[in-house]
């Protein structure tokens, strides 16, 4: 039997989603025969590696098709079963009415909905994965609508979790033919929303890393110590908080240079605050790097600090931990899943300024600490969130539901 599936996302590859890429690499590896669809294309290609570059090239991205191609789609759709053609059609004006969307909206994810299908009608897949409950879902969930595919989702919040009616999730979870949580905390959020004679269709699959690509480092030399903090510049990523915890540190006379590696929306707003905190001489902002720079980072870090407002569950953070890096963040949703309080990191209150420069101060200061939690750390990420073990039970749904003699047919 062919194992041959469609992965959609909202754009595909992506700088901050690189985990993306890996799973569909590593499925690959397993015999599955994956092709990649994305509703947008990538906008930083210029700092991705060349195997990102070429996986870009390769993808089929839904709105830069032509107008002519998009009125030639839905009208050949019509013609080959126009009860299926207007379910779907149907269903996107419904989900108009039970959800905040505007027509607008509306009609936008029932013309990609079409188009989807339409692509994979041509390349024979029947059934797309995507991850992130996100639009990408709701354009999968409608094209589902018509019968021709199936879909099944990673979902990895918790943003996705505030607007439940806007984000249609009681909708997507009931008609997905499975649902992938990666954290316990997601679990019990889909869950929350799932009748409980549909739990048994949600599974637990980390995200991982190629261990082998992120081996422990040496020991840092960095003086004064180096502060490493990688993600999008957004509210929700809590830098602010940590350049001001940075601002304690000086007060307190403690030495420290902080690298924040990402690009968002909030630089010139940090950029501005560490200079009113009298402490840009000791930031950089590296801006946007690749999966191909991220290991030099990470090497030089002395501590990795994520002061997140909210995550799923950090996949930066796995890679800190496999290289040996003493890792700091905050308590929530499912970072605990990962680190360990006083075993294998520190988890801090988010937007405790104190209590995250006392934390920071703490692993500067005490070199036996971070030996400790660089080897709990690395051994954490072995045991729970390995790339090839978590592909191989994401392969093992896939089997379940779709590639297995008692799976429903598409």
């Amino acid at each position: 039997m062919n194992k041959e599936l469609v992965y959609l996302a909202s754009e595909y590859p992506a700088v901050s989603h690189t985990f993306v890429f890996r799973e569909i690499q590593a499925l690959r590896s397993l015999g599955f025969v994956i092709d990649t669809a994305s509703i947008r294309k990538s906008d930083r290609l210029e700092v991705m590696s060349q195997a990102e570059r070429s996986e870009a090239e390769n993808t089929f991205y839904v709105k830069a098709q032509p107008w002519l191609l998009i009125l030639l789609a839905h009208a050949q759709l019509f013609f080959r079963a126009p009860h299926r053609y207007m379910a779907m059609a149907l269903h996107a004006l419904r989900y108009r009415f039970r959800a905040p969307l505007r027509s607008v909206a509306a009609l936008g994810y029932f013309v990609e909905a079409g188009i989807l299908v339409y692509w994979m009608l041509k390349r024979r897949r029947r059934h797309v994965h995507v991850h992130f409950a996100n639009p990408a879902a709701t354009v999968a969930l409608i094209a589902s609508r018509s019968g021709w595919v199936t879909f099944s989702l990673s979902v990895h919040g918790p943003d996705v979790f505030y607007n439940v009616d806007k984000n249609l999730l009681e909708e997507k979870f009931k008609h997905a033919v499975f649902v992938r949580c990666i954290s316990y905390y997601c679990l019990s959020q889909v869950q929350r929303l799932l009748p409980i004679d549909q739990w048994s269709k949600c599974a637990i699959v980390r995200c991982g890393i190629d261990l082998a690509q992120f081996q422990p480092r040496p020991s840092p030399v960095a003086n004064p110590p180096e502060i490493l903090c990688v993600g999008r510049l957004t509210p929700a990523k809590g830098q602010a908080v940590l350049l001001h915890a940075c601002r304690l540190l000086r007060v307190r006379g403690r030495a420290f240079h902080l690298t924040l590696v990402g690009d968002g929306p909030d630089r010139v707003m940090l950029e501005s605050l560490a200079q009113e905190l009298e402490i840009a001489d000791a930031v950089h902002f590296a801006g946007a790097v690749g999966q191909h720079e991220i290991q030099a980072y990470y090497d030089r870090a002395t501590v990795f600090v994520l002061p997140s407002f909210a995550e799923g569950l950090p996949v930066v953070l796995m890679e800190a931990m496999a290289k040996g890096v003493p890792c700091l963040s905050t308590r929530i949703t499912g970072i605990p899943e990962l680190i360990r309080h006083g075993e294998n990191g520190l988890l801090v209150t988010p937007a405790d300024v104190q209590g995250l420069a006392v934390a920071i101060e703490e692993l500067l200061r005490e070199p036996s600490t971070c030996e400790r939690f660089s080897n709990e750390g690395r051994a954490t990420v072995e045991r729970d969130f390995d790339l090839g073990k978590n592909a191989s039970t994401m392969a093992s749904l896939f089997n379940q539901y779709l590639f297995s003699d008692e799976a429903d047919p598409p």
